[in-house]
C-alpha cells in the first residue's frame, strides 16, 4: 500500500511509520517542516518514505500527492497538554485540527475523477490496476484513496468520576469535547466523496515518549506519586496496539465509523502511580496537588486533573488482540 500520514513525526506517527516501513509499505509525510522530518526518516534508513512540505490549514499542491494513495492517516494537531491554554492556543488547537481534518478531505475529495466512478459503478479501488503507487491506474480508472483513518480523542465525551463511556455514548460540552465534535464533523464530510472513514478516539498512548516521558522523571527521584486527587480515571493504550489499530483500519473494510482507541482496562491516576512505582522499585509516595497543575496549566489543567473511563467496546467486539490488555504488562514492557 501506499499510504499519507499528517503528523507523522510525532510519537505515533514516527512509531507506525517504522511499523509500515518495515512491512515494505511507501509511504508520504506530509509535515510542515521538511528538514526536521528528513532527520527522522533519513533517506538511507527509509528509501521508501517521500517527505512532502505541506500548509495543514491551507490548500495547496501538496494536496495532489494525496491522489496516488491508497490510504491516509491524518494525526495532525496541535499538542494539548504543552503549555497554558491562552485563548490564543485554544483557537490553535481547535484550528489545527478542524482545518486541518478539512484540507484532507478537500484532497481526497479533488482526488476523486468523478466520471470514472460513474463509469465502473464500483467500488474506486477495485479499478486500481496495483496497490503500492507505482502504478496508480489512468485517470479512467484511478480514484480517490479508499479509506481515511482520522485521529480524535476520548476527551470526546467529557470527564466523569463515575460515569463509564463506550462509542454509543453522548459528547461532553467542555473545550476538549468541542474541539473533538468539529474535529470528527470535518472527517465524516469524507463519505460524501464514497470514502470509508475510521475515526479512531485515542486514549492517553503509553511509550517511549508522549505522557509517560513527563511522569517518570519524578519517580526516578523518589518523588513520583499521584496527580491532583489520584480518583480521575486514566484510559490509556500502548503505542504498538494503537500502531495495530491503525493498520487493521486501514487494512480491513469491515472496520469503519468511530472505535475507542484504549485499551480494555482503564484505571485511576492513583492505580496508575502505584503500578508506575512498582515497576520502576520507586515508591509512589508524594502526590502532586492540583493547585501546582493548575497554576502551570490554566484551563488545560484538565487534561490531567480530570478524566473519563473509556471502555474499546467496538475494538473488543471485532476480536481486536490487545497485546498490553494490562498496566503491569505495559508498563514494564515500556520501561524493561
Amino acid at each position: 500500500m501506499k499510504i499519507a500520514i499528517t503528523g507523522a513525526t510525532g510519537f505515533v506517527g514516527s512509531r507506525l511509520i517504522q511499523r509500515l516501513h518495515r512491512e515494505g509499505h511507501k509511504i508520504v509525510v506530509l509535515t510542515r517542516n521538511t528538514t526536521f522530518a528528513q532527520k527522522v526518516f533519513p533517506s538511507e534508513a527509509f528509501p521508501n518514505v517521500e517527505i512532502v512540505a505541506y500548509t495543514p490549514n491551507a490548500s495547496g499542491s501538496w494536496q495532489s500527492v494525496i491522489a496516488s494513495c491508497d490510504g491516509v492517516v491524518n494525526l495532525a494537531g496541535e499538542p494539548i497538554g504543552e503549555g497554558r491554554w491562552t485563548p490564543e492556543r485554544k483557537q490553535e488547537i481547535f484550528n489545527s485540527r478542524k482545518l486541518g481534518t478539512q484540507k484532507i478531505v478537500e484532497a481526497i475529495a479533488n482526488a476523486n475523477p468523478k466520471t470514472a466512478v460513474a463509469t465502473t459503478g464500483s467500488h474506486p479501488l477495485a479499478e486500481v490496476p496495483s496497490v503500492g503507487g507505482s502504478d496508480v491506474g489512468t485517470p479512467a480508472t484511478r480514484c480517490l484513496p479508499s479509506v481515511l483513518i482520522n485521529a480524535s480523542a476520548i476527551g470526546y465525551y467529557g470527564t466523569s468520576e463515575t460515569a463509564t463511556f463506550d462509542e454509543t455514548s453522548l459528547s461532553g460540552n467542555d473545550f476538549l469535547a468541542q474541539v473533538c465534535q468539529a474535529w470528527e464533523a470535518e472527517a465524516r464530510k469524507v463519505k460524501d466523496a464514497g470514502v470509508r472513514l475510521v475515526i479512531l478516539r485515542f486514549g492517553i498512548v503509553l511509550g517511549n515518549g508522549g505522557a509517560l516521558s513527563k511522569m517518570i522523571p519524578p519517580f526516578k527521584l523518589f518523588a513520583g506519586g499521584p496527580i491532583g486527587s489520584g480518583r480521575q480515571w486514566f484510559s490509556w493504550i500502548h503505542v504498538d496496539d494503537l500502531v495495530n489499530l491503525i493498520l487493521q483500519a486501514l487494512t480491513k473494510p469491515e472496520i469503519e465509523d468511530v472505535y475507542n482507541a484504549t485499551a480494555p482496562n482503564p484505571v485511576r491516576m492513583a492505580d496508575l502511580s502505584q503500578t508506575l512505582g512498582q515497576v520502576m522499585n520507586r515508591p509512589s509516595w508524594l502526590p502532586v496537588p492540583a493547585f501546582a497543575i493548575e497554576a502551570l496549566l490554566g484551563d488545560g489543567a484538565i487534561v490531567v486533573l480530570e478524566g473519563q473511563q473509556v471502555i474499546p467496546k467496538r475494538a473488543v467486539q471485532t476480536g481486536f488482540e490487545y497485546k498490553y490488555p494490562n498496566l503491569q504488562s505495559a508498563l514494564t514492557q515500556i520501561l524493561n
